[in-house]
């Protein structure tokens, strides 16, 4: 599901305008996104949560030349689903 397909289906559920429906997935997204930043976790009760992962510094190979290459350390964002959602898409 994209973003745009996101919203139609908001804005059909809740008989709302897409407009209007648009401007809650900004938010959400939105809000999501400040606190990642700020290296806060987000939970979402019966969804899952985001946090951010540290990685460390390495080595790599390129697969297509076998060429050694350093990666820096950098931070990731990681979802894990929740018991709900789990269940839900195991059916």
């Amino acid at each position: 599901m994209t973003r745009s397909e996101l919203i139609d289906a908001i804005a059909l559920k809740m008989e709302i305008s897409r407009q209007d429906a648009a401007v809650a997935v900004k938010a959400v997204f939105d809000t999501i996104s400040a606190s990642l930043t700020n290296g806060n976790r987000v939970e979402l009760r019966g969804f899952g949560c985001f946090g951010i992962k540290e990685r460390q510094d390495r080595t790599a190979r390129n697969p297509k030349t076998g060429v050694s290459v350093e990666v820096e350390a950098k931070r990731v964002v990681f979802f894990k689903a929740g018991k709900e959602l789990r269940q839900r898409v195991d059916v």
